[in-house]
């Protein structure tokens, strides 16, 4: 099977160019129908030829397609392994539910093949980055997938707001994009190639200050893709472009990237501790800043946009603490519920006249029965409800980071908080939505969404439900799945595990407990009386209006970067480019031009005048050689 894998990224491929051209002429819902079948049939193949890593009878792979930059080590390869292949049947998997429901979602755009063009193309940048077998590869998907958020976050370009966060993604992620560039500049000086087979020699040969040095640049580039503080403000933004396109960047796709970077790259980070140290401490910073942001936002969409910020955060706690498998198993139980929040949040939208407000919503559970229970099913297990997928995953990080001891247990307690928070705002956000009285303008018939919205509603749910056993403590059957793309780290040092035994329930029972609290206090707060929520936000009204403005990170970004750089961007052009350079250019232009008008009144036109300037020169020169003694 692996010797067609090439497939499985030639698909989509395929399906972006075809619909460039011809989409236009296919026109609605042809255009949609192609993009889906295309990305479900990547999905099949990947399936089919990841079956051996399930048997445990197959091993890592480099398919070369054609020769690209042999002198570097970066072929246009394949790499299929199971981290690899992981990545890949979430991204086929879940996207090609996205890309089905976008067909009714994106029903009357007047752009509707356009969208497929780019949402076939985003899939494409994505599985180029993930099936990458070399740095370079790599790369190139990691460019791509930025392009396309820019495309797909401004689709609707016509609003001044979603222009400007496509702009916004674009151009922070060019500051992450920067570090990650040294850092292959490193790997390339070092080892004189960007294959990823320096990565399989357990000692790498790089000193413990190198290693540091290119795992924090590596960070840099993931924090931007991958929305960590810093440089996470252009997330929250996002949420500007079609829903279908907030699933696929918030929960399969590109956000993702960072947390696989770190991944792919353990052996260098094992070789840093201070790098990954750093990962963690960031991830935890990152997902409680963001959990508190999402406490008090209004906006269906922004809520679910700072929660993804905050979820990225526990990977990162994950796959900092050398906790790999607990990390990329959070990844892919939060693909499942996130992707479900962020549709069910398209159909609830739908349903309103494009209306995002919760406060302008509630009781919608009675006239939108599917959405409202795919919906509490994703809920429950982001707050980490056990059975639900959400439980087992964000379990499996908060034990591994326990378990480490020492720094890594103050950043189990944020994790711990953080999941209460979770478990607040996202029970806030359900009971406004779908519970008590009905607060929405005159004019508004809510109503379910048609079938090829509620269908991959509904198979999400049961991915959210069932997709946690996958690995759990009674049966690790994802780590045996993942074994072979980390067993030289594994063997070399070692990776972080779970607490056991009685120590095990101990832990998860309080990261229940705090799930459960937040859900008691918000059901309490926001489906009991109106006095009383009132009463108990006016005595937090100081922090909830601080979280609700996000903290001015934006407000204080645009005064201190944003105003200055267009500041010195100004001077440049309309100063120093002007007055400096071009003046140079000018100057050097004006005086040929003084010159030219100096000697033009030699050109006359008369024969006789050029006869006497010959004859005139030809004595000058008889002159000049008689004067040096010549002839």
């Amino acid at each position: 099977m692996t010797d067609f894998i090439w497939l499985v990224l030639a698909l989509p491929a395929a399906g972006a160019v075809f619909l460039h051209f011809f989409g236009k002429r296919l026109g609605e819902p042809a255009a949609g129908w192609v993009a889906s079948l295309l990305v479900s049939a990547a999905f099949v193949y990947a399936v089919l030829a990841a079956v051996p890593f399930f048997q445990g009878t197959a091993h890592p792979e480099s398919v070369v397609l054609w020769s690209w930059m042999p002198a570097i080590g970066a072929e246009f390869a394949i790499r299929w392994d199971p981290l690899s292949s992981l990545m890949t049947l979430v991204v086929t998997g879940v996207g090609a539910l996205i890309h089905f429901y976008a067909i009714g979602y994106m029903h009357g755009d007047p752009r509707f093949s356009r969208f497929f063009t780019y949402m076939n193309l985003f899939a494409t940048g994505m599985l180029t980055l993930v099936l990458a077998d070399n740095f370079a590869m790599l790369f190139l998907g990691w460019e791509a997938v930025g392009l396309c958020s820019y495309l797909l976050i401004s689709f609707w370009f016509t609003k001044p707001s979603a222009a400007a966060a496509g702009k916004k993604a674009f151009i922070v992620n060019r500051i992450g994009d920067f570090g990650f560039m040294i850092a292959l500049m490193i790997i390339l000086t070092q080892f004189g190639t960007l294959s990823f087979d320096v990565l399989d020699d357990p000692h790498l040969g790089l000193t413990t200050g190198l290693a540091t040095a290119v795992g924090l640049l590596m960070l840099v580039g993931a924090a931007g893709k991958s929305a960590q503080i810093p440089l996470y403000v252009w997330l929250p933004d996002a949420m500007e472009g079609p829903t279908p396109v907030s699933a696929l960047i918030h929960a399969a796709t590109m956000v993702t990237a960072g947390v696989y970077l770190v991944a792919r790259n353990a052996a260098i980070y094992e070789m840093a501790p201070i790098a990954a140290t750093t990962v963690a401490t960031v991830g935890a910073l990152t997902a409680l800043w963001a959990a508190t942001i999402a406490i008090a936002q209004k906006d269906i969409k922004a809520v679910l946009a700072y929660s993804t910020v905050s979820q990225l955060g526990y990977m990162f706690i994950g796959v900092g603490s050398t906790a790999y498998v607990a990390g990329m198993f959070h990844f892919m139980t939060h693909a499942f519920f996130k992707a479900l929040l962020f549709l069910g949040a398209g159909s609830v939208i739908h349903a309103m006249s494009d209306e995002q407000n919760m406060d302008k919503m509630g009781g919608l559970a009675k006239h939108m029965p599917v959405t409202a229970t795919t919906m509490g099913i994703a809920t429950l297990a982001i707050a980490g409800v056990p059975p639900l997928a959400g439980f087992w995953s964000k379990d499996e990080i908060l034990g591994s980071a326990f378990n480490q001891g020492g720094w890594m247990v103050v950043l189990w307690g944020i994790g711990l908080l953080t999941a209460g928070i979770t478990a607040f705002y996202m029970t806030r956000q359900f009971v406004m939505v779908f519970l008590g009285k009905p607060r929405w303008d005159d004019g508004i018939h809510p109503h379910e969404s048609p079938k090829t919205m509620t269908v991959p509603l509904m198979a999400l749910a049961a991915l959210t439900v069932g997709g946690g056993f996958l690995n759990t403590p009674f049966r690790t059957g994802l780590e045996r799945y993942l074994e072979p793309s980390f067993e030289t780290v594994e063997g070399a040092i070692g990776m972080a595990h779970p607490a056991e035994g009685s120590t095990a329930w101990i832990l998860a029972g309080v990261a229940v407990l705090a799930g459960l609290l937040g859900i008691y206090l918000a059901y309490r707060l926001y489906a009991g009386p109106e006095e009383r929520r009132e009463r108990v936000l006016q005595r937090f009204a100081r922090p909830i209006f601080t979280w609700e403005n996000a903290y001015w990170v934006d407000r204080f970004y645009g005064k201190t970067i944003v105003l200055p750089g267009k500041a010195v961007a100004g001077w440049a052009a309309f100063k120093f480019d002007l007055g400096f350079i071009d003046g140079i250019v000018n100057g050097v232009a004006g005086v040929v031009k003084r010159f030219g008008a100096t000697v033009r009144p030699l050109q006359t036109g008369f024969v006789r005048n050029y006869g006497v300037m010959l004859a005139a020169g030809s004595v000058g020169l008889l002159i000049w050689f008689l004067s040096r003694g010549g002839l």
